[in-house]
């Protein structure tokens, strides 16, 4: 049975029960470096026995810290925004972290040098930007900061740590699948390209295809949903001379499907289509979709990682780029008259 009143276990019981220091105990408790793993493994096997629960504000006082992350998240009603903030929240409560997020929403008046003194007046230790467009990017440049920032972008910067999931390496995956299946004509509808992930996506796109010396078409640019996609794919007057085509995310892709459908195309008979992030239900859309996996849970992981190396003063690279994965499914198949 827990504890409780006056009998509620503390810090120096732990010390007593693990045969050290109450210090160690807090070293412990606050991850410090250079304690030997049997002691470790002692203090850890006391607060289990005893079921200590340390004291949070005794903590942060001890510490100067809080063990919160604030994470500012732009557009956070899209898919990979909000994918990012879960992976981050989860990977923090691994950590013994808390997160606090703060949403910026198109046309708030919030900005985001609002939201950065928002978060360091609550006392976080770190924060990170889940910052989609380039001009909150460059907002978040003029903002004094007093606690480490991590921007999660597609690039690395010279004024922030950065994190990112490889949009450059998803997008060639793409190309190449279809060069392979024997396409030479491939159009790309990207996303917003004030968005860094659709103009990451947009340039990859382009730089793989001259590569391949295939035909280098205008890119139609999208808003990443599937009205968009719909539409376009409704207006057509006919089949596109592209063989293929490559949506900059899998609400774009799916939406295209369903006009291509509509109009009385067939997908992929005549022509094919190629998502971006994986979505749940991309498997099981008719035809289920192809796509580019992004690996949000690694993702989350990295930016912990990275903040509380730069909380604790460790050594960290600047910059840590996660894989992509291309998932093979049913939208893609050899060109029209190639079978």
């Amino acid at each position: 049975m827990a504890n409780v009143g006056s009998d509620k276990p503390n810090i120096r019981q732990v010390a007593a029960i693990a045969g050290v220091s109450h210090m160690t105990v807090s070293r412990v408790l606050n991850d410090y470096p250079n304690i030997k793993p049997e002691t470790r493994r002692r203090v850890l096997e006391a607060i289990e026995e005893l079921d200590y629960r340390p004291n949070l504000v005794a903590r942060a006082l001890a510490t100067q810290r809080s063990r919160r992350i604030g994470v500012i998240v732009e557009s956070p009603v899209a898919h990979g925004p909000t994918s990012i903030l879960r992976a981050v929240e989860l990977a923090a409560r691994e950590a013994d972290y808390s997160v606090t997020p703060i949403a910026l929403y198109e046309g708030d008046a919030m900005t985001p040098h609002d939201a950065v003194d928002s978060l360091t007046t609550q006392g976080v230790d770190a924060i990170c930007v889940v910052a989609p467009r380039s001009s909150s990017v460059a907002a978040l440049r003029r903002v004094p900061m007093s606690v480490p920032l991590l921007v999660v972008k597609a690039d690395p910067d010279p004024t922030f740590l950065t994190v990112s999931i490889d949009q450059h390496a998803g997008a060639t995956l793409v190309v190449d699948h279809l060069v392979a299946l024997g396409h030479r004509d491939i159009l790309h509808i990207s996303g917003p390209l004030d968005w860094l992930d659709a103009r990451a996506r947009e340039r990859a796109f382009h730089t793989r295809a001259k590569s391949w010396g295939i035909r280098e078409r205008p890119i139609v640019v999208g808003d990443w949903s599937a009205d968009f996609a719909y539409d376009f794919a409704i207006g057509l007057q006919r089949l596109p001379e592209a063989t293929a085509i490559f949506a900059a995310n899998d609400d774009t892709a799916i939406g295209l499907i369903h006009g291509l459908h509509d109009r009385g195309f067939d997908v992929p008979g005549e022509i094919s289509v190629v998502g971006f992030d994986d979505v749940p239900l991309a498997r099981h859309f008719l035809p289920p979709l192809t796509t580019v996996r992004q690996d949000f849970q690694a993702l989350g992981g990295a930016v912990v990682e990275m903040l509380r190396a730069a909380i604790e003063q460790r050594e960290l690279p600047p910059y840590t780029r996660i894989p992509t994965e291309l998932v093979v499914r049913d939208s893609t198949a050899k060109p029209r008259g190639a079978r």
